[in-house]
């Protein structure tokens, strides 16, 4: 399987589409945790009216909330589109059947995308934290305030939130690319359940429907959302419906259940 791995991770490395991916993620990041926010400030402290994003929010203290603040949704998207590359791409150029007759094992085949997914993630996540580290340092320069940053525990708590939201997202882009055998419909789906549905969710029929807000506590997005809020994040999706213990729990179950569901489709489902 450390094969499979290796050549999976190398694939990948070499694809553009990784890299756009992954430069897009810190693109948006940047732009609207700081530049949108840090423009918006005119010489004020509480920033854009609604934004959440003072200043006290830009420095280095609060980087870690920065970084994790976009992982709900549109870095959370990327990851996803990246989890469906991953295994749908097999699909599209008609590799799936060369893999497999090539190797006695689909579990190990399908362990080695999951690999690649996490690992990608954690590479994300760190090149996150590395460049809003950066823009924070940056911002206290500006404004001639003293840098200091979050305790040690409390970074890699936060890096390790990102990593789990982020492989969940991957893992989910994974199942879909399986279960929908293409690249364009899983993407389509996936971009239309995160940037509308559990929006509209939120924003139209939690406030109406007390159930439909229960229902919120035990989906992915909101607590995706509550985990990063849980580290100060201010952004869209950032809500602290639930507490931080509850919020990894059910996402950690969902990645297990993205995993174990898109490998048993595979093992069970024929490739053509």
């Amino acid at each position: 399987m450390l094969l499979d791995i290796r050549a999976e991770l190398t694939k990948q490395a070499r694809r553009p589409a990784t890299w756009l991916l992954l430069a897009v993620a810190v693109v948006l990041t940047l732009t609207f945790g700081y530049a949108v926010p840090y423009a918006g400030l005119s010489g004020a402290t509480s920033g854009p009216p609604g934004s959440g994003r003072g200043l006290a929010a830009m420095l280095p203290d609060a980087f870690v909330g920065s970084a994790l603040g976009g992982l709900p949704i549109f870095v959370g998207a990327l990851a996803l589109i990246f989890g469906v590359l991953v295994a749908g791409s097999e699909y599209g150029y008609g590799t799936w059947k060369t893999v497999l007759v090539q190797h006695p094992s689909r579990v190990a085949v399908y362990g080695a995308k999951l690999v690649t997914v996490a690992v990608a993630a954690l590479a994300a996540v760190l090149t996150l934290f590395a460049t809003t580290a950066g823009a924070s340092v940056l911002v206290a320069n500006l404004e001639g305030r003293a840098i200091g940053w979050p305790a040690v525990p409390d970074v890699l708590l936060g890096l390790g939130a990102g990593w789990l939201v982020a492989t969940m997202w991957g893992a989910l882009g994974v199942l879909l690319a399986i279960g929908l055998r293409s690249v364009a419909l899983p993407i389509g789906l996936g971009l239309v359940w995160l940037l509308a549905v559990q929006n509209l969710l939120a924003s139209v029929a939690a406030p109406l429907l007390d159930w439909v807000a229960q229902l919120q506590k035990a989906l992915p997005g909101p607590n995706a959302g509550a985990l990063a809020a849980a580290f100060g994040a201010s952004a869209p999706g950032v809500e602290q419906v639930v507490g931080a213990g509850q919020a990894t729990a059910v996402l950690a179950g969902y990645l297990i259940a993205f995993g174990v569901l898109g490998g048993w489709l595979l093992h069970r489902r024929d490739i053509a």
